[in-house]
């Protein structure tokens, strides 16, 4: 079934309502993950250079001209990426006016043009993504289409048609693009942002080249006009400079945009890295420069996106818990060069990206581990709830019982008969009430101000105490309430799974002998692999000097899951502070070892164990094929080379 949604018929409704957003958009919304230092006072050049590099990182989420919001430093660089072209002007006037306090949604384009390409032939949209930020949830989200996904074209003043959905922008540019995704999701989109691939190339050089973990050999020396890019990349963590790592997020040569999406969300993650440990303020000029020459920033309402818009959602940047920057996929993908799913499957990943659920990560550990999920936030079945009326508008308080009762709320009325009314019609904003005697009560409440966005979070009065009847929290809504609540987040915990394991020492166990001399740190060995897994036979092994001082050396072991074309691996090292390790989600001892886990979404992209001064790190296929129980138990499995010799 193809991925068409026809002329008329949008999502919004479906999926719980609008997202039109704050005056920020997917340049100013950060992607890096951060806990806020302690320090309560930060100097503003500093402020802002983090800002900088938040905001870079968001065009480097479509690959291309990464550094978008380092036009944040003054309010020139700011005008200087307003809207220059006539078609990003025209698409202006069809996006969504952003309104304050509400979550915000930008469409990002990276597109190309090639030295042979006639001199008015159209440009093309190499990426397309789309990036939401919700300030009151605290959550970046990211959607990436697929260029050669199959879909209905919409352009102004045109039939639909159907066709890639590249074509949009090749055949009708911004205005094509923004027009065919709105149709397809039902998002509203608040900002679009444009950007030179060009760019990408620039910043990434700019700032020294970019650590990332290439999965596999990447080779192809047949180049030319009509042929894929050529490419040369070995297996393993190493640092890429632009055309390399532009090489790696664009290369499809054998395999499909499934996967160059994934290596381009992979990118997006390495770059955050890079931001961290890299940028300096003498580089500021240069990236400015790069950023202003290749970067377009428009949002709805025709006003350009001012200076004290950029900072404020810089702040919202500065505050990001770690974890709550999301990464969502369209499952279910067919096909090679033409790709194909079912609306269910778009529908799906819409729901995740406007409704992240930043638990995901701390339950799905859980389950693998077989721990027990602490609920820090009662259910709404185990959470009583009065509505009272505090606008004086007829129906408030019967319509918000009606929308949490079909949350699963435990709806209750007032006692004795009495009007579901507060003790007065003063209230603008809406305030939710906990019962402080009751064990979690005060979570629960700020669970529900959550569903009513705009929401004050307040101990239980006396006088509102009266009208409650034992309800663990009540709501009094005001005048911010317009009749719909906010999307919860999607449940993303997944189902517990035997890991699929077998016995693997026998694939690598020889090979790491033959080489175990190069190296000063122990060599390990996964005495357990993936089922259908076998060591890769293009590139099995690599040794090879890894950090920039050439002070570390690293190993990597490169595995290929059966009947695809995926590979994971077994990173070893004695670098211990490469920038892809300061970004852990959790840390867990099992059987006397100690565990960091690293999280996309749900999924468990990488496991690291420590020991000695050195590091071993298991590394998930670029789609995270492989199941959280899996990834534990291979690295679980790892034993020392040398244990092994002994009882060989």
């Amino acid at each position: 079934m193809r991925t068409t949604l026809k002329r008329g018929v949008g999502r919004g409704a479906a999926l719980g309502g609008t997202d039109s957003g704050p005056a920020s958009s997917a340049v100013l919304a950060p992607v890096a993950i951060y806990q806020q230092p302690a320090a309560a006072v930060r100097s503003r050049s500093s402020l802002v250079l983090r800002i900088l590099g938040w905001a870079a990182l968001v065009l480097a989420v479509v690959a291309g001209g990464t550094a978008g919001g380092a036009y944040l430093y003054v309010h020139e660089s700011v005008a200087a990426v307003a809207p220059k072209s006539v078609e990003v002007k025209k698409a202006l006037k069809a996006l969504d006016v952003p309104l304050p306090g509400q979550p915000a949604t930008a469409l990002v384009i990276g597109y190309d043009r090639r030295a042979s390409d006639a001199k008015d032939a159209p440009s093309r949209s190499d990426t397309l993504m789309l990036v939401r930020a919700d300030p009151d949830g605290k959550t970046i989200s990211m959607l990436s289409f697929p260029r050669d996904l199959q879909t209905e074209i919409h352009c102004p003043g045109r039939a639909v048609w159907t066709d890639k959905i590249n074509a949009a922008y090749s055949a009708c540019g911004a205005q094509g693009s923004l027009e065919t995704v709105r149709q397809l999701t039902g998002v509203p989109i608040n900002y679009i942002v444009t950007v030179n691939f060009r760019g990408f190339r620039q910043m990434v050089d700019r700032l020294g080249g970019v650590w990332m973990d290439v999965d596999r050999r990447y080779f192809n020396d047949h180049g030319g006009p009509t042929g894929y890019a050529t490419i040369n990349l070995q297996p393993g963590y190493q640092r890429l400079t632009g055309l390399r790592a532009l090489d790696f997020v664009r290369f499809r040569h054998t395999d499909s945009d499934l996967y160059r999406n994934a290596r381009q969300q992979l990118f997006v993650r390495a770059f955050k890295d890079q931001i961290e440990t890299a940028f300096s303020i003498t580089r500021l000029p240069q990236l400015v420069k790069v950023i202003t020459s290749n970067v377009e920033v428009g949002q709805g309402g025709g006003k350009d996106v001012s200076a004290k818009t950029v900072l404020s959602y810089g702040a919202l940047a500065y505050s990001l818990p770690a974890g709550h920057v999301f990464q969502s996929r369209i499952d279910g993908l067919e096909g090679f060069s033409d790709l194909t799913t079912s609306q269910e499957n778009i529908d799906k990943a819409i729901r995740e990206f406007r409704n992240p659920d930043v638990e995901s990560p701390r339950k799905a550990t859980a389950v693998a581990l077989g721990e027990k999920i602490k609920q820090r936030v009662p259910p709404p079945r185990e959470t009583t709830v009065t509505v009272l009326n505090g606008n004086g508008v007829e129906g408030s308080a019967s319509t918000a019982n009606y929308l949490l009762s079909q949350r699963g709320y435990q709806m209750v009325l007032p006692p004795n008969g009495l009007p579901a009314n507060a003790p007065n019609y003063d209230f603008f904003r809406t305030a939710v009430y906990f019962d402080a005697r009751t064990k979690g009560a005060k979570q629960a409440a700020g669970k529900l101000a959550n569903l009513f966005g705009s929401a004050d979070v307040k101990k239980l009065t006396p006088t509102v105490r009266a009208l409650a009847n034992d309800a663990m929290v009540v709501t009094v809504v005001g005048q911010t309430f317009h009749g719909r609540l906010a999307s919860a987040p999607v449940d993303q915990t997944p189902q517990k799974q035997e890991a699929a394991v077998v016995s693997g020492a026998g694939a690598v166990t020889s090979l790491l002998r033959a080489h175990r001399r190069e190296v000063d740190f122990p060599l390990m060995v996964p005495t357990k692999i993936e089922r259908s897994s076998w060591i890769d036979t293009e590139r099995p092994l690599r040794i090879y000097t890894i950090d920039p001082d050439k002070e570390h050396r690293a190993v990597r072991l490169t595995y290929r899951l059966g009947g695809r074309n995926e590979y994971w691996g077994v990173q070893m090292t004695d670098w211990e502070d490469a920038p892809v390790l300061g970004g852990r989600n959790f840390v867990r001892k099992i059987g006397g070892r100690r565990y960091e886990l690293y999280y996309n979404g749900p999924r468990l992209h990488m496991v690291v164990l420590r020991t000695d001064g050195s590091s071993y790190w298991v590394v998930n296929s670029l789609l995270d094929r492989l199941s959280n129980e899996t990834m534990i138990a291979i690295a679980k499995s790892l034993r020392p080379l040398a244990t092994l010799t002994k009882q060989s």
